[in-house]
């Protein structure tokens, strides 16, 4: 394993995180494919061993049960001072009004139901699962700040928005003195480069580190275009990610797997470990294997050609993942 920066922070992170959205009951929240606790605790605890100390969560993920699952798995398997926990506030948790959203009224009661599932006093880093145009931007930053000095995260970041509400939320902090942002997390994959126009040149200007989610695409890099999984059937969000032009990426990633003879996860992300500003790909896995293979794509090197290649097929898309 390799370790890095986050950003501008003194923070080491490991150089692949662990996406935690694979863990939950699977009858509670949205994701009936998720991995009860029996079966994620292996994954967690080969994750541990391989090196990685950077552990993704959200509030939202199967109801809240992915971070009770993680934060029982962390405590048996690994000291919490070695670690880089993270977790969100955004999505609704319940019906009504005050269920989601960037008040300060959620945020500072989230972070507190986040930390009883958890079962620890802090996370390492909090994150806004996206923008909230409800909210003045000053409510939120202010409740955010607020949540660092009472010690109960260490760092606060962000995830998928347009490059100017970042740039908004990033301002408005430095303007009263309150906590910037250290991470960005943002859908970018070998399908979906549209953040680099905006939001990659903002984040390595501001020293903001960056943490893709989706780096396989929800799969869809791992294997045939055409194939199916009981994800792939279910995932209503996913299916409005990709569309049928990028199937001939998928083919090449495919051809490169095939001259290299290794599986074409590694290559895709490979693909996304070696872009500029890039600090640690958000990984989900359900089998040993997708651990293997992350943990390995960190000593491919694709050459000039491979990367032509790879890069060659891509053309504009919609704005996805917001």
């Amino acid at each position: 394993m390799r370790y890095v920066k986050l950003g501008s922070t003194g923070l080491d992170v490991s150089r692949l995180t662990l996406g935690c959205m694979s863990f939950g009951i699977p009858d509670r929240g949205n994701h009936a494919w998720t991995l009860d606790e029996e079966r994620s605790r292996p994954l967690i605890r080969q994750a541990i061993e391989a090196g990685i100390t950077f552990f993704d969560t959200a509030n939202a993920y199967s109801d809240g049960t992915s971070e009770e699952i993680v934060g029982r798995a962390l405590k048996d398997f690994a000291r919490r001072e070695d670690v880089v926990l993270a977790t969100k506030v955004y999505m609704p948790m319940r019906k009504g009004p005050n269920g989601g959203g960037l008040s300060r009224k959620v945020i500072l009661h989230e972070i507190d139901a986040s930390l009883k599932r958890l079962g620890t006093d802090y996370v390492d880093l909090y994150q806004i699962h996206r923008f909230d145009p409800a909210t003045p931007v000053e409510e939120t930053m202010e409740a955010l700040h607020d949540v660092v000095k009472a010690g109960k995260a260490r760092y606060i970041g962000a995830s998928s928005m347009y490059a100017w509400q970042f740039s908004k939320l990033q301002y408005t902090a430095a303007a009263h003195g309150w906590t910037r942002f250290v991470a960005m997390q943002d859908h970018y994959n070998l399908l979906y480069r549209e953040e680099e126009r905006e939001m990659l040149p903002l984040c390595a200007d501001q020293g903001v580190g960056v943490l893709p989610w989706s780096p396989l695409a929800r799969g869809r890099l791992t294997r045939p275009w055409d194939a199916e999984t009981e994800r792939a059937r279910t995932d209503e969000f996913g299916k409005t990610l990709y569309a049928e032009g990028d199937r001939e990426i998928v083919e090449a990633v495919r051809r490169i797997a095939a001259a290299r003879e290794i599986p074409a996860a590694r290559v895709a992300l490979a693909w996304l470990l070696q872009r500029p500003g890039v600090t640690s790909p958000i990984v989900g896995v359900t089998k040993e294997s997708h651990l293997t293979d992350a943990v390995a794509a960190l000593d491919l090197v694709l050459d000039e050609k491979e990367i032509a290649e790879l890069e060659a097929p891509y053309g504009p898309h919609e704005v996805a993942g917001h």
